[in-house]
């Protein structure tokens, strides 16, 4: 007989912390259409400004960056300026920002099938492989056992301050795409 797997205690604990950050984030881009150019275009660009800043503190073993740039950039988009980040130099903090950066990648699975047949999507299937989630779970687990006291407190700050840059991206595209809906109705 052989064990049950048991990473994922800290993913867990992250999940529970992190529920009502994670809802916020879903609500909003539960707003985007994927499958039209134009909004699409807005999903990718606040991606871009939260995933932006996201990666190059979190240090992901995959980084998304590349396939995101040519998403846009196959939608004549330009490369927006990445959100500010107070990001701390935490073990705990990155491994926090990584669990939402990697929960996304999840996420995107599901999105990809929602974007429109000519549209660009390698971000969004830019997803785990085989046992890639579980490996990271193993690995979370272990850099936890690692971390010491205050570790998981960290993680949790860091995976807060990720969806909370992934809100406030997504609220300043949805506040773009309505002022321009809105010049362009008394335009």
């Amino acid at each position: 007989m052989t064990k049950p797997s048991d990473a994922g205690h800290v993913r867990q604990a992250l999940r529970n912390a992190t529920m009502e950050d994670h809802r916020r984030v879903d609500a909003i881009y539960a707003g985007f259409a994927l499958d039209s150019a134009p909004a699409y275009r807005a999903f990718l660009t606040a991606h871009a400004r939260a995933v932006g800043a996201l990666e190059p503190a979190a240090g992901p073993r995959d980084s998304r960056l590349p396939m995101l740039r040519d998403d846009l950039a196959a939608l004549d988009a330009a490369w927006p300026q990445p959100l500010p980040l107070d990001a701390r130099d935490s073990d705990g903090y990155r491994w926090g920002l990584r669990y939402a950066l990697e929960g996304s990648r999840l996420g995107g699975a599901m999105l990809a099938r929602q974007v429109g047949a000519d549209l660009p999507r390698a971000y969004l299937s830019a997803t785990h492989g085989k046992g890639d989630w579980i490996a990271f779970q193993r690995a979370l687990d272990g850099a936890a056992a690692e971390g010491g006291e205050g570790w998981l407190g960290d993680a949790v700050q860091g995976a807060r301050a990720a969806f909370a840059l992934f809100a406030q991206a997504g609220a300043l595209a949805q506040a773009g795409a309505a002022a321009r809906v809105e010049a362009s109705a008394h335009g």
